[in-house]
């Protein structure tokens, strides 16, 4: 339990990088603008016990008293909604204390807006409106919670991962206090800066409660197809899967290579009468458990339709099974209405009761169940990725079935939405994605001396380099890394000089045979020519990796990266 308490609180601190923080940062940020200094602890307080008591109860709750989900989540957006009015209007603080001392009975409450007490209202709000990004140690926890089966270690693993939520939320509030101190145009500015954040903390209120949070979400998603893409990846791990099996007081494996479990309606469906997994035999069947707040689940709603309006015409059927994570992604409206956002057309039906998730023994969002003609599991996948495996398995069912199938796979690199492979990238100033470092510039080229400083999808330059237009030139001993993610590398070169040569190391190692491209032998790429050279080939296997390229002569111009 120790680790997966660990876990989870890394988990929860790296979640203020993912864009599930997007729609709530206005709401924490206006923590900053606070002239109570103990607000920003009464809201992360109030967010860690919200969050902990609700994720682990509010399924419960809703259960026993047969309140709509939605109803404390409305009464959040509410108050949320009145501090926002209270930053923008001073004078309404005024009624908002008179109304807080007559719902107290008895207590005069005086700064109501700026104390402890209003952070921790807010808090309390935020940790019921937030939707994390989670990985599978929290999702497990909401599978549990949602089933009845909570216990002390799903209590504290629950804590773990609100505390870490909460601690940089916090540095941001006490950061922002601090800055407004230091920069001396800020301070008298600061009555101009609470109005405006009063105005965005309505606009969040208002955003949240007609669901814009989730537009907005997938439009960031839409335009940085690569933000936040392996947050939760640190969770992905033997030893963690191992106590996850634990917690949940099984070790089944989920179903796979045996007859399909039957859908367990629990709630409406959508976009067509309700199905069987029996009635659909002599078709091929995708059944996919997503919830749609899921970030890594709406990374592959775009296969999905694209799959759909591919292949339903030669009988492949794909079913949505809507399992929430959260009590108000039970409501009908709410999934009927991410349905017509995300375009969905295919079969959707709600699994409320986890009934379809427990017969299907599923652990993940998202989680991918291929069902042969005869009504058979012959594939799995969980998570993102993997996608021209799937589509390449469902073609073979396809012919399996007797279907004739000519549509072509979909390339991960093709311009459909949220792939996994480092983009296309110009190493020359014109078109440079990333450089880092400084230069002195001299008849129109650039000499660099870079750092090797390099995260996912950048590449740095080490040595002395001329950066043009549409080129970086080596030098002797020059060296240039990218940490990438692909099964294929590519790379634009010419020689200046005769012929160069250059030395391929992956992930700190001379490249084997096993992994180098066509064009590179014992370790070594010979370049004589202007081409495209292929310096990396994993035989179909996407990952992410550090390339290393040590240039051995001088003269050779580099010009740009593509991946497969």
């Amino acid at each position: 339990m120790i680790l997966l308490i660990a876990f989870a609180f890394l988990a929860g601190f790296i979640t203020i990088l993912s864009p599930c923080i997007l729609p709530i940062l206005p709401i924490v940020l206006s923590g900053t603008v606070s002239s109570g200094k103990r607000k920003p602890l009464g809201i992360v307080t109030g967010f860690v016990l919200s969050f902990t008591f609700f994720t682990l109860f509010l399924a419960a709750i809703v259960k026993a008293t047969g309140l709509p989900a939605d109803s404390l989540r409305a009464i959040s957006i509410i108050i949320i909604l009145l501090f926002g009015i209270s930053l923008l209007l001073p004078q309404f603080q005024v009624l908002m204390e008179k109304l807080f001392t007559k719902l107290s009975g008895r207590f005069v409450v005086k700064g109501v807006h700026e104390g402890f007490g209003g952070g921790l209202l807010i808090g309390l709000s935020l940790g019921l409106v937030w939707t994390p990004c989670v990985g599978p140690i929290i999702a497990s926890v909401i599978t549990l919670a949602a089933t009845s089966t909570v216990n002390f270690a799903a209590f504290f693993i629950t804590f773990a991962y609100a505390l870490g939520s909460a601690i940089p939320m916090f540095a941001i509030m006490y950061g922002g206090r601090g800055l407004l101190q230091r920069i001396p145009w800020l301070l008298p500015n600061t009555e101009k800066i609470q109005k405006a954040f009063g105005v965005l903390m309505i606009l969040t209120a208002i955003g949240i409660y007609f669901n814009i949070d989730r537009s907005f979400q997938t439009y960031i998603l839409d335009k940085f197809p690569q933000y936040g893409v392996g947050l939760t990846s640190i969770e992905d791990n033997d030893a963690v899967k191992n106590q996850l099996e634990k917690l949940k007081g099984d070790d089944t494996d989920s179903v796979s290579n045996e007859s399909a479990p039957e859908l367990i309606q629990g709630g409406d469906w959508f976009n067509s009468e309700p199905l069987k997994i029996k009635e659909l035999k002599g078709k091929v069947v995708l059944v996919d458990f997503w919830t749609y707040t899921c970030i890594n689940c709406i990374r592959t709603l775009p296969y999905l339709r694209s799959w759909h309006e591919k292949y339903s015409d030669n009988g492949l059927v794909i079913i949505g099974v809507h399992t929430p994570e959260f009590a108000f992604e039970r409501e009908s409206n709410n999934v009927k209405k991410a349905i017509e956002d995300f375009d969905l057309k295919y079969p959707v039906m709600q699994d409320n009761e986890y009934e379809t998730w427990e017969a299907y023994n599923n652990r993940y969002w998202p989680a991918k169940y291929l069902v042969n003609k005869d009504g058979e599991i012959v594939y799995t996948h969980f998570g993102e990725g993997d996608y021209e495996v799937t589509e390449a398995k469902i073609q073979e069912l396809l012919k399996e079935a007797g279907q004739t199938v000519t549509s072509s796979l979909t390339k991960e690199s093709d311009s459909l939405a949220y792939n996994e492979l480092s983009p296309e990238t110009y190493l020359g100033s014109r078109r440079m994605l990333y450089l880092m470092g400084s230069g002195k510039a001299e008849n129109g080229v650039q000499d660099f001396d870079l750092e090797n400083n390099v995260s996912l999808n950048k590449f740095s330059l080490g040595g002395e380099w001329k950066v043009a237009d549409e080129y970086s030139q080596s030098s002797k001993n020059a060296v240039l890394e990218y940490n990438f993610s692909g099964q294929k590398v590519f790379l634009v070169m010419k020689p200046t000089t005769g012929k160069g040569t250059v030395k391929v190391l992956l992930d700190g190692k001379v490249i084997s045979s096993e992994m180098s491209g066509v064009d590179v032998k014992n370790g070594v790429v010979a370049i004589d020519k202007d081409r495209l050279y292929e310096l990396v080939d994993l035989s179909g296997k996407v990952g992410k990796h550090i390339l290393r390229l040590e240039f051995q002569t001088s003269g050779v111009q580099v010009y740009a990266f593509t991946f497969g």
